[in-house]
């Protein structure tokens, strides 16, 4: 009887052990991380609707960010078109990452006490939209000016520029 109770004993003193020793494990990782090109803008080109002309009814003058602008309403595009560009920044970053771009919703525009409205702001680019590619991209940025239907003559700026925000997605 002692023989079994030793044997007993045993058996479960290797069992203890046994569960006991597989019941912690372990393992290992390694840490990293990827330190990318800081997203960076720098404006290239102003916006400039050119020269408009109206004829006393309400219109407006889309300028696409890429294409050719057109017109509604009580505006002619002379041919003297003057200087019309949509403005342009030179985007930085990693190659292959990809960036949104937020517009600002609406700006004034003034020559004295006479202001219009720019708004309905759309962004572009002519190759690889929306990423980097050799570390650059060309964003072109446009919008809608509207006029009002007594638009008094003159030249119209804004009194601070827009801001166009660009951030890695």
């Amino acid at each position: 009887m002692k023989n079994l109770f030793t044997f007993l004993g045993t058996a479960f003193l290797s069992v203890a052990f046994a569960t006991s020793s597989f019941a912690q494990v372990s393992a290992t990782a390694n840490a990293s991380a990827t330190i990318v090109t800081p997203i960076s803008i720098v404006k290239t080109v102003d916006m400039s609707f050119g020269n408009i002309a109206t004829n006393g009814a309400v219109g407006t003058v889309v300028l696409p960010a890429i294409g050719a602008r057109t017109f509604t309403g009580g505006v002619t595009l002379p041919a003297t078109t003057g200087t019309v560009s949509a403005a342009s920044f030179t985007l930085g970053g990693t190659d292959d990452y990809t960036f949104s771009v937020t517009l600002p919703a609406s700006v004034v525009i003034t020559n004295g006490a006479n202001t219009m409205t720019v708004n309905n702001f759309t962004s572009g680019s002519a190759a690889s939209p929306g990423s980097f590619v050799n570390g650059a991209q060309t964003l072109k940025v446009g919008a809608t000016l509207n006029l009002s239907a007594s638009q008094a003559a003159g030249e119209y700026t804004s009194a601070s520029p827009f801001t166009v925000t660009v951030n890695y997605q």
